[in-house]
């Protein structure tokens, strides 16, 4: 299946660089400065995007996406108006591959036949969800292939050799190593530890490998660009966000710029590592 996921790791091997992946969550702050950041982000150098779709229990997530996704449902953001946002983005970007990364819950009462048709129609082109594990790859996870979106899977520090293959199965558009035992942004993420990890996945699997959790800087992006195909950055970004609001949470006239000029810094970095 020829996606603009693979597509575009397909690009970027040929270049011999690695990918920067950024995750924003939707409608943080709200609705429209989300918009604004999101059609931003190609041009600061985004080579995918995840974007996370809010959730009032988001296990996997850190104290800095939790809060994101917080202000994103208390600005009124639903999964619908997240399939929205993707709309509007993809009238403007036709190219850049869009991930939406979350958990199963708003995707099951929304009803998961009517998700995956509206998503594709949208210009979706991967899903993670995180607490589907493969044993309930029939909720969610086969369907989605049948209707032409990636199903990207998380391996983990505490994937063994047993569990592997099983997490790899049906696995599509890259497999995302989590450099780090526990949630985002918890701890920084060690090139040098994660090199094995990597060296171990491509022994199992021709997917490229994006490393995520604990990448925070323009120099642990190249760190990582240099071993893996994909830094992926989420947590820092969704805090510049934060940073740039006015104490009562509304957005500024940095609220934009704020986060592309990191994503700016992190491109630097990813694309100069080889």
């Amino acid at each position: 299946m020829m996606t603009r996921i693979t597509a575009r790791f397909a690009e970027l091997k040929a270049k011999d660089r690695a990918a920067l992946v950024t995750f924003v969550t939707a409608g943080d702050p709200d609705i429209e400065s989300s918009f604004r950041i999101l059609e931003g982000l190609p041009k600061a150098g985004a080579d995918l995007i995840e974007i996370g779709m809010p959730f009032t229990d988001p296990m996997a997530d850190g104290p800095a996406i939790q809060a994101a996704g917080l202000r994103a449902l208390a600005a009124g953001m639903t999964l619908a108006k997240t399939l929205d946002l993707v709309r509007r983005f993809r009238a403007g970007d036709s190219a850049t591959p869009v991930v939406l990364m979350g958990y199963y819950n708003p995707i099951y009462s929304y009803g998961v036949e009517r998700f995956l048709a509206d998503a594709k129609a949208a210009g979706v082109d991967g899903l993670i969800v995180v607490d589907l594990p493969p044993e309930e790859d029939a909720e969610l996870c086969l369907p989605a292939l049948a209707a032409g979106i990636d199903f990207i899977r998380l391996a983990t520090p505490t994937t063994d050799d047993a569990r592997l293959p099983a997490v790899l199965q049906n696995t599509s558009g890259f497999i995302y190593y989590v450099s780090v035992t526990g949630i985002t942004g918890a701890a920084a993420a060690n090139a040098a530890a994660v090199q094995p990890a990597i060296d171990r996945l491509r022994r199992h699997t021709d997917l490229p490998v994006a490393v995520g959790f604990g990448i925070k800087t323009p120099e642990a992006a190249a760190a990582i660009a240099r071993i893996a195909d994909a830094a992926v950055v989420g947590s820092a970004i969704v805090e510049e966000i934060r940073h740039s609001l006015h104490a009562d949470g509304r957005p500024t006239a940095a609220t934009v710029e704020s986060p592309l000029a990191l994503v700016r810094r992190l491109a630097e970095g990813v694309r100069g590592a080889r």
